[in-house]
């Protein structure tokens, strides 16, 4: 009889919209994976007690606490999986890395380059007592994408030279829309730029395999004040519609609605991006497009099972881009999954990620991407921010960072 794997004892912070697709995937992975440790929802934290209840019920954790301390405080928690707002993430992550925690943190990483610094430190010092840290930058792990970072790691593109992202939403484009703490920058950091922004950076540097130099940007708030919710006196949930909610008062939106920067790779590679929240008919649309001198390659998370490529190489006459359908078994992930040509959705990339994050830990090895990672995406945020406030013709990234690699 095949031993069980020992267990990963997990304790998570926060139960709204990342907190239900983190559990979702804690709970898949080992049923479809064949794991080296053996995830266990041991205790979920949340500050209302009887929400936190219900919501522990419902998304299958054996225990709470209302206290996020308590959490790092128990002997039975291996790690522990942050899905808060962004202003938390540095107090929470260095707290559990000193109390011996792995850690899974939500993106962006911080709140600001300062915090990040900070944690990435705090990873660096955890990692030589065999803690590891982990930013969730998900969308890396959609079958597609996999398959895009690829062909460009195997030379399909040849040399990279354009690099063009989106990132379209529309959930707030109503202007009754009520505040949320997504739209406050003590909460959040930035608006669009932080919260969907943060991801067309990290998916393109993921996929080409390089790092942003230098950025010039705009950033823009369409709606400067909102209603605030009457039924509670916090900015909780997503703050998606009014939904015929009263209204009491109005409240200042002191983060960005929409951002649009130009960038430069490493390697040279010219760049642009959009980020926005108000691209009206857009739920969730992540294009990302690559053209090198040998080849090109698209996406597109509304078609998120097809990558389309172009082989630069191929007699002109038969040339054009290639629809592929990533559902094969030999694509990054599928195998675990369904027959081929059954797509997989939005939840399975947070299963991925538990798959790459348990696998990293039971080898000793720095999970992907790292806090050094999500700093490294700070300081483009930080970037784009301080171009855009000054209105500069470019600005600079610091390519330098303390501790882990």
């Amino acid at each position: 009889m095949t031993p069980s794997p020992p267990p990963l004892r997990v304790g998570m912070i926060g139960y709204a919209f990342m907190g239900v697709a983190h559990s979702h995937a804690w709970r898949t992975a080992p049923r479809f994976f064949d794991l080296p440790l053996a995830p266990e929802l041991t205790v979920l934290a949340g500050r209302d007690p009887a929400a936190l209840s219900a919501a522990a019920g419902k998304l299958g954790w054996a225990e709470t606490e209302t206290d996020w301390h308590r959490v790092l405080e128990r002997t039975d928690v291996d790690l522990v999986d942050i899905c808060t707002p962004g202003d938390t993430h540095a107090e929470i992550a260095i707290a559990a890395l000193e109390a011996g925690k792995h850690v899974l943190c939500e993106k962006p990483l911080a709140n600001s380059v300062a915090e990040a610094e900070a944690m990435v430190a705090a990873a660096a010092r955890a990692a030589e007592h065999g803690v590891r840290a982990m930013v969730g930058f998900t969308y890396r792990r959609v079958p597609a994408v996999g398959l895009a970072r690829r062909l460009v790691a195997d030379g399909r593109l040849g040399e990279i030279r354009h690099v063009r992202a989106q990132y379209l939403q529309d959930w707030i484009s109503d202007p009754t829309a009520p505040m949320s703490w997504r739209l406050q920058k003590d909460k959040a950091g930035s608006g669009a730029l932080g919260d969907i922004g943060a991801h067309i950076v990290d998916l393109t540097q993921f996929i080409t395999g390089q790092s942003l130099t230098g950025v010039s940007a705009v950033l823009e708030t369409f709606v400067k004040k909102r209603p605030l919710p009457a039924s509670t006196g916090t900015l909780g949930g997503l703050g998606v519609g009014s939904g015929g909610m009263r209204a009491e008062g109005m409240g200042e939106v002191t983060v960005d609605d929409a951002a649009v920067f130009l960038g430069r790779f490493t390697e040279g590679a010219l760049a642009t991006f959009e980020a926005t929240r108000f691209a009206l008919g857009r739920k969730n649309a992540i294009r990302i497009e690559v053209n090198g001198s040998a080849g090109s390659l698209a996406f597109d998370f509304e078609d998120m099972n097809v990558l389309h490529f172009y082989d630069g190489t191929e007699p002109g006459e038969t040339a054009g881009f290639r629809r592929i359908v990533v559902t094969e078994p030999e694509h990054p992930y599928v195998g675990a999954w369904w027959p081929a040509g059954h797509g997989l959705g939005y939840e399975h990339g947070f299963t991925h990620q538990v798959v790459d994050l348990v696998g990293a830990l039971a080898a000793g090895e720095q999970p992907r991407p790292s806090f050094a990672d999500g700093l490294q995406v700070q300081r483009v945020l930080d970037a784009v921010e301080r171009s855009a406030a000054d209105r500069s013709t470019w600005t600079e990234i610091p390519s330098d960072h303390p501790g882990e690699n």
